[in-house]
């Protein structure tokens, strides 16, 4: 887990501070953010999908619902 880059202590003799990687006793150090993978990315939008999906259904079922407290004939239109 690396640092956010605001919460680094900056210290004078790190002089070579690029991208949130710098040189500490000779090893190089990460102090970026993690990173979400392409795969990670995908099971999230994957997540969503399915749950806006089932708001959708959700709405669709009060939709036609009310339809019918109404008395509407043209339920099946859709």
């Amino acid at each position: 887990m690396g640092k956010p880059l605001k919460q680094i202590e900056k210290d004078p003799s790190i002089d070579n501070f690029v991208e949130g990687l710098y040189i500490k006793n000779g090893r190089l150090m990460n102090a970026r953010m993690d990173g979400m993978s392409g795969i990670a990315k995908a099971a999230l939008y994957r997540k969503e999908m399915k749950k806006q999906y089932k708001i959708d259904c959700i709405a669709d079922g009060i939709e036609r619902a009310k339809m019918r407290m109404d008395g509407d004939k043209d339920i099946y239109e859709y």
